[in-house]
């Protein structure tokens, strides 16, 4: 072995190089600290990707109520001078009175406060009702509810006798009136709301003995997108299965939107309906058949089930089963409404 006070090297390939141990240390901890330089367009498209979960956290109709009350709220502060990003309390404040005095109902007022304060957080401000100051803000709110306050004014169910005289008013095979009838009849006995009624594809429709099975997936109560199956009966009187049957067969599609917007000359697109669409057909049917169109909207389908299974008697849970309500509470109001008569304590001597 040589020594290593030898002058004379070894050879490269057998050489020992003697480092000193602290000499590692600052280069090891300087590598490791060292950033990783962010390739171009990442942080953009991934701020994207989170925006649009962040959007997914909301249903579509939410996201357009709130952009409405988005520009009434910044129009009416143009219209003052004042900044609506960020706002004061005591300037919302003085915004819901002045809808109040408009007529604008509580719930409507609540919506447009609840937007205001979506809009603050999304440019990373503390919401109004957030800040230190907003108790006369909420005391203000409490007072337009007790001034403005009072039953509920609820549009009308479209049950079964109603919904039969609007399937009526369509008569023929032209493929608007399948599509109209099969839209309030599917409507009606899947007690759907209406943006789940246009979600509706033609993959979740499953034709058994009995009826049909319908999934529905993302909705207003199931943002997890869990998904839920609604069973429809094949049914004698209002048929929803028939119609629906006679509506793809005109169709012809295999596949994309169930319900599809149809043209003026009534040709078939690729687009499915909009929720709107849906409301303003139960209100033209309601008209057709000789009622007051402004009693009925999109929900009267949905109303029309359970009010029509609760009159004959059907359970809360079995209602529960179509409705997909996440509590009982507001299905127990429709069997109080339906029982209200039946074995009244006054029976037998009024």
């Amino acid at each position: 072995m040589q020594d290593p006070t030898d002058p004379e090297s070894l050879p490269t390939s057998r050489a020992l190089v003697i480092v000193e141990p602290a000499e590692l240390v600052p280069v090891a901890t300087h590598l490791a600290l060292r950033p990783t330089p962010t390739l171009p367009g990442i942080v953009d498209l991934e701020t994207e990707r989170a925006d649009a979960y962040a959007r997914a956290a909301r249903a579509d109709n939410t996201h357009r109520a709130y952009a409405a009350d988005w520009t009434i709220f910044t129009t009416w502060c143009a219209e003052r001078g004042e900044r609506p990003l960020p706002a004061s309390a005591e300037l919302v404040r003085r915004f819901v009175a002045w809808e109040a005095d408009r007529g604008r109902s509580p719930a409507t007022i609540e919506r447009r406060v609840a937007a205001i304060g979506h809009y603050h957080r999304a440019e990373n401000f503390v919401a109004p009702t957030a800040l230190p100051d907003a108790g006369r803000l909420r005391e203000t709110m409490a007072g337009i509810r007790n001034s403005r306050g009072g039953k509920k004014t609820r549009k009308r169910a479209a049950d079964a006798a109603i919904l039969e005289a609007m399937l009526g008013t369509f008569p023929g095979e032209g493929l608007r009136a399948l599509r109209d009838r099969a839209v309030l009849a599917i409507g009606m006995a899947a007690a759907l709301r209406r943006s789940e009624l246009v979600a509706l594809t033609v993959d979740v429709i499953e034709l058994v003995p009995e009826g049909l099975r319908i999934i529905i997936g993302r909705s207003k109560t199931d943002q997890g997108q869990e998904g839920a199956e609604v069973a429809v009966l094949e049914g004698s009187r209002l048929r929803p299965k028939a119609h629906l049957l006679a509506w793809m067969g005109a169709a012809g599609h295999d596949g994309g939107p169930l319900f599809r917007r149809l043209t003026r000359g009534d040709e078939l697109t690729d687009d499915g309906m909009s929720d709107r669409a849906v409301a303003r057909l139960v209100q033209a049917a309601a008209r057709k058949a000789g009622l007051d169109e402004r009693q009925f909207a999109g929900h009267s389908l949905r109303a029309g089930f359970l009010t029509e299974s609760a009159a004959r008697g059907a359970t809360i849970f079995k209602m529960q089963e179509v409705s997909r309500h996440k509590t009982v509470q507001i299905l127990s109001e429709y069997v109080r409404s339906a029982e209200r008569f039946r074995h009244h304590a006054g029976a037998g001597f009024l």
